[in-house]
């Protein structure tokens, strides 16, 4: 009998799945912050493929409160399987000339939303997140969060175990997200503050806000079946 599934564990049902397969439709709750960091520190982090910006310090701390599912909608029925919120940093780059984001840092805290991550190139790790519900909102804008609006581009990297060949990664590429019927609320937006504390094996500190913008509130949905190598990476 042929095993199914879209990702592992693979059985005869493909039920058990970590990750079911595309569309996946999500909705979340955003509070995001506009930022500077050490612009030397954010072009260190730029993987093969991007440049420099050239406000080489623009970064975005995001924080989401997320709903997820498959096509069949059967996970909003059992909120471990939907319900997930995680924490990430973008660094502003260039493609090709255009202007991109990067992520470098993102953690969550739900498995399944740690694997799809990595099916997409998000560098996913798990820990707790906690988003206020206390917000010092200033008003409407018509513009939102400038830092992390244009689009994302990460890496795909998953290395090989077998001898000798450690250092020759099983896949190595530079993607593109790519997402489709978005739809968002109206953005708030109010004064933010910012602290990244350091922290046993991590780095993100290394991207600590030098200058600090605005805060934005928000919803905001789409839904994700595709995905765009822009190169490989050697």
């Amino acid at each position: 009998m042929t095993l199914q599934g879209y990702s592992i564990p693979r059985t005869t049902t493909g039920d058990a799945s970590l990750v079911p397969p595309p569309p996946w439709h999500y909705v979340g709750d955003f509070l995001v912050v506009d930022y500077w960091a050490d612009p030397a520190a954010c072009t260190a982090l730029l993987p093969p493929g991007l440049d420099p910006h050239p406000d080489p310090g623009r970064c975005a701390a995001v924080f989401a409160d997320w709903q997820s599912c498959s096509e069949g909608g059967d996970e909003l029925t059992d909120p471990i399987r939907s319900h997930y919120r995680e924490f990430f940093i973008v660094v502003n780059a260039l493609l090709d000339g255009e202007e991109v984001t990067t992520c470098p840092f993102i953690w969550v805290d739900q498995d399944f939303a740690l694997a799809r991550g990595w099916i997409q190139g998000f560098p996913k790790k798990l820990g707790s997140i906690w988003m206020t519900r206390t917000f010092g909102l200033e008003g409407v804008v018509d513009d939102g969060p400038r830092h992390n609006a244009p689009p994302i581009v990460n890496v795909r990297h998953f290395p090989r175990l077998a001898a000798g060949r450690h250092d020759d990664p099983q896949v190595h590429e530079l993607v593109r997200a790519v997402s489709r019927d978005r739809a968002g609320s109206a953005v708030h937006a109010g004064p933010a503050t910012l602290t990244l504390h350091a922290a046993p094996h991590e780095e993100h500190d290394a991207l600590a806000p030098l200058k600090i913008d605005r805060g934005y509130r928000f919803t905001f949905g789409y839904t994700v079946d595709d995905l765009v190598t822009v190169k490989e990476i050697p």
